[in-house]
């Protein structure tokens, strides 16, 4: 998400994750802080919309508040996305991406146990050329 989203861009999300949720049977949670805060973004589960010599695949994803950044909520609740999809749903591999410089999101991957090979960096194709956020890393992790 390079930019901040319109009201009706973040209802069109909000569907979309809906629908997800009814052709997979998994997709985004929403994520909350008991007695705190009662939503505070998505973590989860689902399919990019794009194409990318990765794709199709599943991406474990997290998008928070910025006040909630740097408290473990990304970290923990990723990690259970990962269990919920290898142990429940018996996925074989999932991915993750972000751009090159979005060095938390790439702490939190490496903090979950996924790698990263430099031979799979790929240029996002829904940013055009010269975005600064269009150079992206790919993580993966495998079933063990």
């Amino acid at each position: 998400m390079p930019a901040l989203l319109t009201r009706e861009q973040s209802d069109a999300f909000a569907d979309r994750i809906d629908k997800h949720f009814e052709e997979h049977g998994y997709g985004l949670w929403a994520v909350e802080i008991v007695d705190k805060a009662p939503f505070i973004g998505f973590v989860g589960l689902h399919h990019p919309r794009f194409d990318a010599p990765f794709t199709p695949c599943v991406e474990v994803g997290w998008w928070l508040a910025y006040e909630h950044w740097g408290r473990g909520y990304a970290t923990e609740a990723a990690a259970a996305a990962l269990d919920y999809g290898f142990e429940t749903l018996g996925l074989g591999e999932i991915v993750s991406f972000t751009a090159h410089e979005n060095l938390r999101s790439r702490a939190v991957m490496e903090r979950i146990g996924m790698t990263h090979d430099p031979l799979d960096n790929f240029d996002h194709p829904a940013l055009p050329e010269g975005h600064r956020l269009r150079p992206h890393v790919l993580y993966r992790m495998r079933r063990l």
